[in-house]
Order: C-alpha cells, then sequence, then structure tokens
C-alpha cells in the first residue's frame, strides 16, 4: 500500500514496531518514534527523537499513542492536549473487523484479526490487540487496554483504564470497573470493581487497589 499520509508513533517499543506496521498497512508513513529514553536512536529502521527534538523538527505531525501501559498513555495524551498536538485518528489493521456501526475513539488502535462488533463504542486511547473479540453493544473506556485474544460477550462494560489479560473470557452484562486488571486466561462471571485485580476460573479479587 502506497503511503500518503505522516504521523510519529510515541513509544519506541516491541509495541510501538507493531502500531508502526498497522500504520503502514493502513497508509501512513511512519516518520519518526519518539521516546525520552536518550539511547533510542532506531527502531525498525525508523529515527526515534526525543519529544523535544520532534517538537523542533516536526511539531504539526500527527502523534499515535504507541504505549501499552494504561497510565502513562493516558499522561502522554493529557500532555500533548497542553500544547494542542494532534493526536492520530484510529489506526486499524486491514484484516481486523469492524463493524459500520462501531465507533472508535481518537488515539485508539485496533489490532490484526480483532472483531469489534455492532454499535461497540471504543473511548479516546484504547488498544484492542491480536484476535481479541468486543461484542455487540460493548463499552470499551478511555485507556483501556483489551489484550490478544480476550473475548468479550454483548453489553460488556471496560471503564477507564482498565487492563483485560490475554485470554481472558468475560460473559454478558459485566461492569469492569476503572483500573482494574483481569489476569490473563480468567473467566469473568461477576462485575469487578474499581482498581482490582482479578484472577481464576471463575475470576475472583486478588487484590484491590487503595
Amino acid at each position: 500500500m502506497t503511503s500518503t499520509k505522516q504521523c510519529a508513533i510515541y513509544g519506541a517499543s516491541g509495541h510501538g514496531k507493531v502500531i508502526a506496521d498497522i500504520a503502514h498497512l493502513s497508509g501512513w508513513h511512519v516518520l519518526c518514534f519518539i521516546d525520552d529514553d536518550t539511547s533510542k536512536h532506531l527502531l525498525a529502521n525508523i529515527p526515534v527523537y526525543t519529544f523535544a527534538t520532534f517538537l523542533t523538527l516536526h511539531p504539526a505531525l500527527p502523534i499515535v499513542l504507541g504505549v501499552g501501559h494504561n497510565h502513562v498513555r493516558q499522561q502522554i495524551a493529557q500532555a500533548l492536549a497542553t500544547k494542542f498536538l494532534t493526536v492520530a485518528p484510529p489506526l486499524i489493521h486491514p484484516s481486523a473487523i469492524i463493524a459500520a456501526s462501531a465507533a472508535i475513539g481518537v488515539g485508539s488502535v485496533v489490532m490484526a484479526g480483532a472483531i469489534v462488533n455492532p454499535d461497540a463504542v471504543l473511548g479516546i486511547g484504547t488498544i484492542i490487540n491480536s484476535g481479541a473479540i468486543i461484542e455487540h453493544d460493548c463499552q470499551i473506556g478511555d485507556f483501556a487496554h483489551i489484550s490478544p485474544g480476550a473475548a468479550l460477550a454483548g453489553n460488556v462494560t471496560v471503564e477507564t483504564g482498565a487492563h483485560i489479560g490475554i485470554g481472558s473470557t468475560i460473559i454478558q452484562g459485566i461492569t469492569i470497573g476503572a483500573w482494574a486488571t483481569v489476569g490473563a486466561g480468567a473467566a469473568v462471571v461477576r462485575d469487578v470493581p474499581a482498581g482490582a485485580t482479578v484472577v481464576g476460573v471463575p475470576a475472583r479479587i486478588l487484590k484491590i487497589k487503595e
């Protein structure tokens, strides 16, 4: 696919490499990564600049949020907003299946093989990772991360910043509270409080952040 648009990716990491690949397949040219780790100079043959250098060289370039950590991704988005920088539109891998009635917020990424079904709503800066399934009428809050192979049945609500672990399953109608964590492979059959970590089959509360 010929790239006709240019962007930068904030976060020079393995996660960033995956997003760079999606960007390329979606018609974007990744001009640079942004990362304040000064030991990083090149990733996937793309230059890595500190944020200060980026502001000097490419202040008008749209920025893709390329950080997997939910709190950090939120902080970056807030910092960009204070400088009136542009967060790029959603990036969607060509192999993902997105219903026409689904809504996907700015700064979000939908990765290879993911499915987002009718009337699902994804907030700002969400990650729908490889092979994840978001069924009809799900509500995914800002800066949440749905990990590879996770499956959400219909009408599930995932609130702001929650992390749904790899291979986990959530039955219909469940609410996952803000900044909660669902462990890898967990089967969630009841609501999860905000800040809780749940693990196991069926999922049980391991701890709750104060």
